[in-house]
């Protein structure tokens, strides 16, 4: 089965332009334009990664990763940062993202930073332990 993701961006040629690329390499790819409706489709689906985005109107991505992290623990989260700072990115990965990438995002740092994510939820999930981190991680 192919990976489930969901890029949320309140940029409607961001998402289209994730979205198409991602899944020309195989992924079963969702898209939300805030995270209201973001949370209202986790809630009803599990996604493996999210490529969430930091500034948006109305939630901002730090509220919405932790909603995403009460309701589906085991879903990775990768934060994009455009106009926010690496700070913004940092508190992101102490609340629970699994990393952060920077707009405009590298492609190739997308497809590395994906494995990467859906190999620490297999890591997570056969350990019966959200929280779980990977050897080495902190």
């Amino acid at each position: 089965m192919s990976p489930r993701l969901m890029v949320v961006d309140d940029e409607e040629k961001v998402r289209k332009y994730l979205s198409r690329l991602l899944k020309n390499r195989g992924f079963q790819v969702e898209t939300a334009a805030d995270g209201a409706t973001a949370l209202t489709m986790i809630k009803e689906n599990d996604f493996d990664v999210v490529l969430l985005d930091v500034l948006m109107p109305g939630m901002d991505g730090i509220a919405v990763l932790k909603e995403i992290k009460k309701l589906k623990p085991l879903t990775e989260v990768i934060m994009l940062t455009g106009n926010a700072s690496v700070e913004t990115g940092i508190e992101g990965m102490r609340l629970g993202a699994f990393d952060y990438l920077l707009k405009p995002v590298d492609l190739e740092n997308l497809y590395l930073c994906l494995k990467e994510a859906m190999e620490q939820k297999k890591i997570r999930e056969s350990s019966g332990d959200p929280f779980q981190k990977q050897k080495g991680s902190q």
